[in-house]
């Protein structure tokens, strides 16, 4: 997505309108100039820094920090300060050794020597760890002017593709077959041998500034190209010769040499707003995200055209047949066939109403249903202000960790709304016990949740990944949950109990209706399980790309799509409730409480199940932390998707049984 919005009026946008979001709109997105040595000044700068990110892999859960590997290292580190989302997402941002002067080109700079000496156990464990890093596939990020250093290469179909990470290194197996990048190198054919890629050529690209009225130049593109080179002992680096080799068994004394080299290239075409284009443009989403645009948006039509036919036809008449026979006017009325038929067959034709006194009695479990109900409608509002942010360009991937941090705060101030709406529907069911539905509503879905993340977090501690979360981060989202959400429902929950509950159209009878058996197709838990089908269809392609990029590590920007298939979501789930609440009325089972929640809410079990296929045929994930990771997250994804699809289609549902049981007159 171009993030062509002129950033004067975005920043005053943030402030004034959404304040809550601006403490992690953060400084960085603006343009940043560079000049050579002899002409820098407090407003060009001539030192480039490059920054290296955490390492991660397709093949595993577990990401790790830069100096766990045995890498060169600045000598004088620094980290800036990440944000809540970035430590959520386990970003671990540092300075690296890397350092270039603007314009001036190196070939074949020396970084550093490691050694590894054969008989030394920390040399050995060094040693293993690096090679289970080029086994597992893990990637470097590096970082340059906050854009990320990427790894241009030609794909299927002529096509370019840049990625915005590259290899540690690579292995060739026992049986000589080439693994992940040894593909690239036909000199990479040892077997059982890795090849480390330890010299990198970067090209930075600058588009410069004179005669568009501001100094130096600005950076608009950086690439490398990774190569793996055995330089010669005791000699300097040429950066030519044969691919350094690193043996599975560690048999004798082993040293690799880290080199680099930079070009720089002028290019006044690529504008500084738009330079993370030719990053995203590389990604060859867009077809088939209008593939499923249209697929969703046939069904959509197909569902709106069955709820017009029921709204504007069935109903309609039933309501009229309903209302003229209760007048007396009519003894025979005219039937949808044109025949004339008796009161007794109008009730019999449609059974909806005679359970109106029976369709507003409290649902059992009313109580777990109102917390539910509550949670969701935070989670729902949340999601939506968090999608809307991200389509005008304030969650772009330059803002690094700002969609995490966005949701997490709009999470903990919307405590208000999931107090009100829990208490207001527990007291319209009935319900007396408003402590323990207040603090349930608090704690029981946040505390779900939190249970789980932090039963993956110990995982993650110790598997001595970089993304688990440290105590005090820990403590502050403690502090968040306790000390502004909790008092916010409370204070949403005491609004709610002070109003009236809310008023039903018709009365509800003394004796409850006996519900006469039902078809198949009827009976609660077919309903349920058709119910969550075509929401689910309208998801499947975006859930895909979401996928990839939280598990294989792909950039994902395309938030109006995702805004789009939201909406789109938001009327399937509520449509597909509407018909289904409808046909059970109609068979005269009123227990539409919790089917209707359940009904759109089931869409959250064909996710998980989706989630499994993702894992089996789409991952390379090893091992039984990296497994247990992906289920133990996968979990959180799907409760909350519960909560938020069961929440969409109840009150669709409610407001539909509310609207038809209105405009019919009952003695």
């Amino acid at each position: 997505m171009k993030t062509r919005i002129d950033m004067d009026f975005v920043l005053v946008f943030t402030l004034v309108v959404f304040s809550t979001c601006s403490g992690f709109y953060l400084p960085g997105l603006a343009p940043v100039s560079f000049c050579e040595d002899d002409k820098g000044g407090d407003d060009c700068q001539t030192l480039i820094q490059l920054f290296v990110n955490r390492l991660d892999s397709v093949e595993s859960v577990l990401p790790y920090e830069y100096d766990v590997f045995d890498f060169c290292k600045d000598d004088n580190e620094r980290r800036p300060s990440e944000n809540l989302g970035q430590v959520l997402f386990g970003e671990r941002i540092e300075t690296s050794p890397y350092k270039f002067s603007f314009k001036k080109d190196v070939k074949c700079q020396e970084l550093c020597t490691k050694a590894y000496v054969k008989g030394k156990p920390e040399d050995k464990n060094m040693l293993d760890f690096l090679k289970r890093g080029m086994q597992l596939n893990y990637q470097h990020h590096w970082i340059v002017d906050n854009m990320p250093v990427t790894w241009c290469y030609d794909v299927e179909d002529s096509q370019k593709y840049c990625n915005p990470g590259f290899p540690i290194g690579c292995l060739v197996t026992a049986d000589g077959r080439a693994k992940d990048a040894c593909v690239i190198n036909s000199e990479f054919n040892k077997k059982n041998t890795f090849y480390v890629f330890n010299h990198v050529a970067i090209k930075i690209t600058y588009h410069n500034g004179e005669g568009e009225g501001w100094r130096g130049a600005r950076l608009v593109a950086a690439t490398l190209e990774p190569k793996s080179i055995k330089n010669a002992d005791g000699e300097k680096p040429t950066c030519e010769g044969l691919p350094m080799e690193v043996p599975v068994e560690f048999d004798s004394d082993l040293k690799i040499t880290y080199t680099y080299s930079v070009t720089f290239e002028e290019n006044n075409d690529i504008k500084w707003a738009s330079r993370w284009d030719y990053i995203l443009v590389s990604m060859p989403h867009t077809n088939i995200q209008w593939f499923s645009i249209m697929n969703s948006l046939v069904i959509v039509l197909f569902l709106s055209g069955m709820v017009a036919m029921i709204m504007l036809r069935t109903l309609h008449k039933d309501i009229a047949r309903y209302n003229q026979v209760d007048q007396g006017d009519l003894i025979k009325v005219p039937s949808p066939q044109g025949k004339s038929i008796s009161y007794e067959d109008a009730q019999e034709e449609s059974g909806w109403k005679q359970v109106h006194g029976d369709v507003f009695r409290p649902p059992r479990k009313g109580m777990l249903l109102s917390v539910f109900l509550g949670q969701g409608t935070q989670i729902f509002i949340m999601t939506f202000i968090t999608l809307f942010l991200a389509c005008l360009g304030f969650l772009s991937p330059a803002n690094r960790g700002a969609l995490m941090t966005c949701s997490v705060v709009l999470w903990v101030l919307l405590g208000t709304p999931a107090g009100y709406v829990s208490s207001r529907l527990y007291k319209t069911f009935g319900g007396e016990k408003w402590k323990t539905n207040v603090l349930l509503t608090a704690l029981l879905c946040p505390g779900i949740v939190f249970a789980d993340f932090f039963l993956m977090n110990l995982i993650l501690w110790v598997e001595g990944s970089s993304a688990a979360i440290p105590f005090g981060t820990l403590v502050a989202i403690l502090a968040l949950w306790f000390g502004i959400s909790v008092p916010l429902t409370f204070v949403g929950a005491y609004f709610g109990f002070k109003k009236p509950a809310i008023e039903q159209p018709v009365r509800t009878n003394q004796i409850p209706r006996q519900i006469p058996e039902q078809s198949f197709f009827t009976k609660p838990v077919p309903g349920i399980v058709m119910g969550g089908i075509l929401p689910f269809g309208c998801i499947f392609i975006q859930l895909f790309f979401i996928l990839n990029s939280i598990w294989s590590h792909q950039m994902y920007y395309m938030f109006g799509f995702l805004f789009l298939v939201f909406i789109i979501l938001l009327i399937t789930c509520s449509e597909a409730t509407i018909l289904l609440c409808y046909f059970h009325l109609c068979a005269e089972d009123y227990h539409w409480w919790w089917r209707a929640f359940l009904t759109s809410g089931f869409t959250a079990v064909y996710l998980f199940v989706y989630a499994v296929h993702y894992f089996f045929s789409k991952l390379q994930i090893v091992g039984a932390a990296s497994t247990i990771l992906y289920f133990g997250y996968t979990s959180i994804m799907v409760l909350i998707f519960f909560l938020f699809t069961g929440t969409i289609g109840f009150f669709a549902c409610f407001w539909f049984v509310n609207k038809i049981y209105s405009v019919v007159k009952v003695d």
